[in-house]
């Protein structure tokens, strides 16, 4: 049974900081590209950050480029998004997506964690 499970969302205040974890199991980790999108209410998802299935390399949205860091543990089979410098537009649901490297159909998501940017 494939899961994803996300962790670490919460209320924090303007410039603070959060980590996301997404936890996977019932697929072969390294077999997929891990990815982060987010929702903010009456907007379209976007792709936040993106890691290849070795870890070796990332890219991120323009938005959150120099803020955002997202790693990929294969021991573990899980992936952090360390965010740093949180804005009030930073505020959505945030998506954990696992996507084989080879096989399109072969995509799973998380269930979502609420990120919540706020004085």
């Amino acid at each position: 049974q494939v899961q994803l499970v996300e962790s670490g969302g919460g209320l924090v205040q303007p410039g603070g900081s959060l980590r996301l974890s997404c936890a996977a199991s019932g697929f072969t980790f390294t077999n997929y590209a891990m990815n982060w999108y987010r929702q903010a209410p009456g907007k379209e998802r976007e792709l936040v950050a993106a890691i290849t299935r070795t870890g070796g390399s990332t890219n991120y949205a323009d938005s959150v480029k120099g803020r955002f860091t997202l790693s990929k543990d294969n021991a573990k089979n899980t992936v952090y998004l360390q965010m740093n410098s949180l804005k009030p537009e930073d505020t959505a649901v945030y998506y954990c997506n696992a996507h084989h490297f080879r096989v399109a159909t072969l995509d799973y998501w998380g269930q979502g964690t609420q990120v919540t940017v706020s004085s």
